[in-house]
């Protein structure tokens, strides 16, 4: 079989005059989107909102204007092409899936032969036409699971300008550039346009795009219900709705805006959600806007997961950096999580005072230095990326191998959905919470409402070794000493553990040692004179 130039490839759109430019239309300002809702991102933002760091598949990757060789967009190379006219389709599991032949194709060059176990349960419901409720873990491969349906099913036809006919509504921007960057070069290939839309973008250059005709919008549903109330993206030609990580998005307080854009589409549309957990908020929306929903739970108990390892490092209230530090520097390619947005700033300061490259990354951050720290931490220049649980939930890097909870989860849920940043698509991973001793009593109840069991480990019986994985691994479980309710401040000393390779003092306040010292026994973020910070 041989494939059409025409179907790996898009003739590139004249370039408008300036007469040609739409007028913004009257709008009564925008709304918040991701606690970063400005009605216009700073200068210098990446052309038309694409997203940076684009996989190389069917599409490829726009050179600069004028420089470089030709665009691959005009031209598939050459190679590749043959790759995918050679590819039998019939060794691809997607084959008997109902997935279209051209994709299989693609995926298989690219070495996707089998699906995973929520592609495998979502797919073939999703391909029947009918509505699907999804529950799985991050990383599980949730993004194709719902893209290739979509995908499918508007093959073949053109959207109107300003009238989509999918949308896939996701929480963060970082999720939105992601999931743009894993299916454009499917829908590039099968001729579909694909737009994303999100937050502390530049309005205009959205509007242009879907001006142009969009078949596919990612969206943020902040932007997207600013655009849809501007008259910008109209939701009358819609035929599907996927809603990804659907129980971040009603832990943002989104869903009043998701329940609206819903009700807006046509009666009949089909709907795929996909969530790690489906209560609360997300349970309404399955009951209002889903119709007899294929559902399937995938990997239920996020906790079980096999390949990650989950431990407490017991530090002393006044060397708590110290120990991360230690940490990070044996364990680089590390995903660390704090509270607040000023936290996390103040601790990727810390760190790359200390020697250990480290980048942040929270909602205070534009677009632009958003997507630069990312890029930092994805090409290896920074070692570490210091985030809040709003940020850091849209963040896919391949080779994660630690996350650290530098300030301890509050809650089960966050607790998962930050560990899931590490052990994805059946790798391995290390979950470690520094925590005080009286941090680590507490965390037990919440760690066994998350379905995991974590070992403590005494920061001072690994403090003579770098604290890699396997240190943390063999180290001796601590025994957390009961606390005694009754006893006077300061009186336990005596339960503190008190052996250990390192022989060091439990220090409170200050204390003493190599790298930048906090005040308090919760480190940086009760500094003396700073302000309360409220979370991301």
């Amino acid at each position: 079989m041989t494939i059409d130039q025409s179907s790996l490839s898009s003739t590139p759109e004249p370039r408008r005059e300036r007469s040609d430019r739409p007028r913004r239309r009257s709008f009564d300002g925008p709304r918040n989107d991701e606690q970063d809702r400005r009605g216009g991102g700073p200068r210098g933002q990446r052309r038309e909102g694409r997203p940076f760091n684009r996989r190389n598949g069917g599409a490829g990757q726009r050179s600069g204007r004028g420089k470089g060789p030709a665009r691959e967009r005009n031209g598939i190379d050459p190679a590749r092409r043959a790759a995918i006219e050679a590819f039998d389709p019939t060794s691809s599991a997607f084959s008997e899936m109902g997935v279209t032949e051209l994709v299989v194709k693609i995926l298989g060059v690219d070495g996707i032969v089998e699906p995973t176990a929520v592609q495998a349960a979502v797919i073939p419901d999703a391909n029947s036409g009918r509505d699907v409720l999804g529950r799985a873990r991050t990383g599980s491969g949730k993004t194709l699971a719902f893209g290739l349906p979509v995908l499918g099913r508007l093959a073949g036809a053109r959207s109107r300008p300003n009238h989509p006919r999918a949308l896939i509504v996701v929480p963060t921007r970082e999720l939105a550039g992601q999931v743009a960057s894993a299916l454009e070069p499917l829908a590039d290939a099968l001729q579909l346009k694909m737009v994303t839309i999100y937050g502390g973008a530049p309005y205009d250059k959205q509007i242009r795009r879907l001006d142009k005709g969009a078949d596919v919008v990612v969206a943020t549903p902040g932007r997207l219900d600013d655009l849809v109330r501007r008259g910008a993206c109209q939701l009358d030609d819609i035929e599907m709705v996927a809603l990804d990580e659907a129980d971040h998005l009603c832990d943002l307080g989104f869903f009043p805006v998701i329940d609206d854009l819903l009700g807006q589409t046509p009666e009949g549309g089909q709907r795929l959600l996909l969530s790690a957990t489906l209560d609360g908020d997300v349970d309404r929306l399955v009951r209002r806007h889903l119709n007899n929903a294929a559902r399937h739970e995938i990997d239920p108990d996020a906790g079980s997961v096999t390949t990650m390892d989950h431990h407490v490092l017991v530090v002393g209230a006044g060397n708590r950096l110290d120990v991360t530090t230690q940490l990070l520097r044996a364990n680089p390619r590390s995903i660390v999580f704090t509270r607040t947005k000023h936290g996390a700033t103040q601790l990727a300061a810390d760190l790359e005072s200390a020697g250990v490259p480290s980048v942040d990354l929270h909602g205070d951050l534009s677009q632009r230095v958003r997507e630069r720290n990312l890029d930092r931490f994805r090409s290896g220049r920074a070692q570490v990326v210091v985030a809040t649980d709003v940020a850091a939930r849209g963040i896919h890097v391949d080779g994660v191998g630690m996350v650290v909870h530098f300030d301890p989860a509050g809650e089960p849920k966050s607790y998962l959905h930050r560990s899931g940043r590490t052990a994805r698509a059946g790798a391995s991973g290390a979950v470690v919470t520094v925590a005080t001793a009286g941090q680590a009593r507490g965390l037990g109840p919440l760690l066994q409402r998350a379905g995991v069991e974590a070992k403590n480990v005494d920061a001072r019986a690994v403090a003579d070794a770098p604290m890699t994985v396997d240190i943390l691994a063999e180290a001796p479980a601590m025994v957390m000493a009961a606390r005694d309710s009754g006893r006077k401040a300061g009186a336990g000393r005596s339960q503190r553990p008190s052996g250990g390779r390192g022989g060091g003092q439990w220090r409170s306040g200050g204390g003493g040692g190599g790298g930048p010292r906090r005040s308090g026994g919760e480190g940086h973020r009760n500094r003396a004179r700073q302000p309360r910070q409220r979370r991301d």
